[in-house]
């Protein structure tokens, strides 16, 4: 009996400080943890020209853990949860595509691949993260957000995507360690070792960002995989339209790799936006980019599906695009987009989204990718839709 009252009271000391706060008006502790997510439906739909006409059905949840060990220290995990079933599921090696991790740890795991359905999970953020003061010390799996640009990121030599990915908002992480500095307003340095499975393939930069007259201005060196690289950025606006750009210089740093020929090359990008403003809310963009050596991806599937570097954000010399979005009403929103290469290649797309909810939304997106005859897009030419229902908490 002593010895359980003896415990008793070491638990109602440990909590006291907690119930003291609990009970004043207006204060409550504070968290040291935060869990969020979201639980999503999508169905999707193809119609080639040539071949079947596959459906397929993706339930996709995700949870964001972060928890505080002091005002300096925090750990942070990101977790997805994938289970597809449909026509696609059935292709062979699909469910190892749906694994592919290229980072450093392998942390995706497929808990189901039968044929008829995939299970994977997969973190794509797990890392530990210090501040104090002007420092900061990140390690583990995060993303490292280099790109000035909202399209095409050349500078994002860490992590590259696709732009016709829309369900994947969060963006893949990067296995690494960052260290960083603030030196004044708008402007600091980071520095970023990215150790591959491969040391060949090893990637180191640094960046230094500063702001000038009310533009942002970014210089980015060091290597990129097979890559010794040098770029730089630029963010502001023109009486009212925003303007940005990035570049980036890519120099191989030996002449070939699994029987692929290198070469130098440079990816640069330059796109404008403005807001019409107006009831409906209207904002239109352009961008352009510019490969002086593209790569050849030998197909649409494999440019569409495989993950993407910087150094490949397109198949041709020249790619440009365009969107135009308006709300329909507080509620739903409508974006057309269209995206052209110059070897004869096109995409249009509509995005349309509605609140049902605060925490509910439906989302409609259909994309077309066709082309000339010879054209990558056009000897494959295929429309896509999906249907899309999300739950965040």
């Amino acid at each position: 009996m002593p010895n359980r009252l003896g415990l008793w009271l070491v638990c109602l000391l440990w909590l006291a400080p907690g119930l003291a706060l609990a009970n004043i008006p207006g204060l409550k502790p504070q968290k040291k943890y935060d869990l969020n997510g979201y639980v999503k439906y999508m169905g999707s739909g193809a119609n080639p020209e040539n071949g079947s006409h596959p459906i397929d059905h993706l339930v996709h949840n995700r949870f964001n853990f972060e928890y505080r060990f002091n005002d300096n220290l925090r750990f942070n995990a990101g977790m997805r949860n994938r289970l597809l079933w449909g026509s696609s599921t059935g292709i062979p090696g699909y469910g190892e595509l749906i694994k592919l991790d290229p980072g450093y740890l392998d942390l995706s795991y497929n808990w189901l691949d039968n044929g008829d359905a995939v299970g994977n999970t997969q973190f794509d953020r797990l890392y530990f993260n210090w501040e104090k003061s002007d420092w900061q010390l990140r390690g583990g799996r995060f993303r490292i957000n280099w790109g000035m640009t909202q399209l095409w990121n050349p500078n994002d030599i860490f992590n590259s995507y696709s732009i016709y990915d829309f369900d994947y908002e969060e963006r893949a992480g990067t296995d690494a360690v960052m260290v960083s500095r603030k030196l004044g307003y708008a402007s600091g340095y980071d520095l970023v070792v990215n150790p591959a499975k491969d040391s060949e393939l090893n990637s180191y930069a640094g960046r230094y960002l500063w702001n000038t007259r009310g533009w942002d201005i970014q210089v980015i060196g060091g290597k990129s995989g097979l890559d010794h690289v040098i770029g730089g950025g630029f963010a502001g606006d023109i009486k009212g339209a925003g303007l940005r750009g990035e570049f980036t210089y890519f120099d191989p740093t030996r002449d070939s790799w699994r029987g692929e020929t290198l070469e130098a090359t440079t990816v640069a990008s330059v796109e404008t936006d403005y807001s019409f403003g107006g009831r409906r809310n209207w904002v239109g963009r352009l961008a352009v980019l510019h490969i002086s050596n593209p790569m050849d991806p030998g197909s649409a599937l494999a440019f569409l599906n495989l993950p993407l570097t910087a150094r490949t954000l397109s198949f041709t010399q020249w790619t440009g695009y365009t969107d135009i979005g308006f709300d329909i009403n507080p509620l739903s929103r409508l974006t057309f987009s269209c995206s052209s290469y110059d070897d004869g290649s096109y995409f249009v797309g509509a995005n349309a989204s509605y609140s049902l909810t605060q925490d509910i939304q439906l989302l409609g997106v259909l994309q077309r990718f066709d082309g000339s005859p010879n054209s990558l897009f056009g000897k494959s030419a295929n429309t896509l839709v999906f249907a899309q229902l999300k739950w965040s908490f």
